[in-house]
């Protein structure tokens, strides 16, 4: 077993490495181990790139940078100019980069200990892209220049933008994510939460996806009766939007040809069971619609009962409505290729 320094420990000396993989702890995990996500804090204004002419400017702030296996930098700078933006070129447009360095020796052999920022000029191209730093440098970006191409040199009508611009939040603290490169992201545990400024909503990780409160999800329903019936080459989707312990569901269906129908009353199985309601004959609501293609329309009423993990369908079997019963192979219709069937409702889950 090797022994290891915890921190403010009296007696104990603490070299760089150690400081920083400890620092770890104050920063949003990246789902690497002693892996941290580089960033401005959040609401912080500092650290922004404006032009004053062709002087690329940047204001004073603070900020987190990481290095794989080496922990976090903290990194403080006061105002600054990285340099003066180049000159235009002639046909195509520029893209290029402005970003805060920390030099580490230790890690860039750059002989060098501090933090600054950098002006790095892109490459013109039909299809400009902005420019990466070398493989060793450790840095984030803070603001990208386009800088449109201009046949009498000069800078032309380059402008500002922070997309690159990444921030950063404590362990367990909500991140806004902007760029599609964050929302792209997966989370790192079920549970972690963000605000997608996109879409303008909370979005949290499920364990495979990210969630709004009341985002449709897909399920697939089971189709059951006294003799099961068979779907063959026929359809059924389910889907179900839930907000807190109200859930929305809908279940489409069309019949193929090699369907078959069984006997006895349909269910039709719901993505989470039914809260238990104070009477058993008490129930949830919904409403249905089957339909023969280009001959009828039978619109009826969905049931689910307390606790009840299935829905039942029913509708008249009287023209004039006088009597009822559970959808089975022959109500409302006798189904048949290419019938559909149409269920929605809402109810409270367990």
């Amino acid at each position: 077993m090797v022994a290891t320094d915890p921190l403010w420990l009296g007696p104990l000396t603490y070299d760089q490495a150690e400081l920083r993989a400890m620092d770890s702890m104050m920063v949003m995990a990246n789902g690497s181990a002693l892996g941290s996500r580089a960033g401005i804090r959040a609401g912080d204004p500092g650290l922004a790139v404006s032009l004053a002419g062709t002087t690329v400017n940047v204001t004073g702030g603070v900020a987190i940078l990481h290095r794989a296996s080496q922990g976090v930098y903290r990194a403080q700078l006061a105002a600054t100019s990285p340099g003066t933006l180049s000159a235009a070129h002639a046909s195509f447009t520029r893209i290029d980069l402005v970003y805060l360095r920390v030099w580490d020796t230790t890690v860039d052999s750059s002989g060098l200990s501090k933090a600054d920022t950098v002006y790095l000029a892109g490459t013109p191209s039909g299809s400009p892209v902005a420019p990466t730093p070398g493989g060793t440098e450790i840095y984030i970006p803070l603001a990208t220049i386009t800088v449109p191409s201009t046949g009498g040199g000069g800078t032309g009508a380059a402008t500002v933008s922070s997309t690159v611009r990444q921030v950063t939040v404590a362990p367990g603290g909500i991140l806004p994510v902007t760029s599609a490169t964050d929302i792209a992201i997966s989370g790192t545990y079920t549970g972690q939460t963000r605000y997608n400024t996109v879409r303008g909503t909370i979005e949290t990780w499920n364990g495979s996806a990210w969630v709004a409160p009341g985002d449709w999800v897909a399920y697939t329903p089971t189709w059951t009766a006294t003799v099961n019936p068979s779907l063959g080459n026929g359809t059924i989707v389910g889907r179900y939007s839930l907000i807190g312990k109200t859930c929305h569901v809908r279940i489409n269906m069309i019949m193929g040809s090699t369907t078959t129908y069984g006997s006895g009353e349909y269910k039709y199985l719901l993505p989470f069971t039914a809260a238990t309601l104070s009477n058993v004959e008490m129930s949830w609501m919904g409403s249905a619609l089957g339909i023969r293609p280009s001959t009828s329309y039978h619109p009826c009423v969905v049931r689910i009962q307390s606790a009840g993990a299935h829905c039942k369908v029913m509708g008249p079997t009287a023209a004039d409505g006088s009597s009822g019963a559970t959808w089975n192979p022959t109500v409302p219709i006798t189904w048949a290729n290419t019938h559909q069937k149409n269920i929605s409702a809402t109810y409270e889950i367990a």
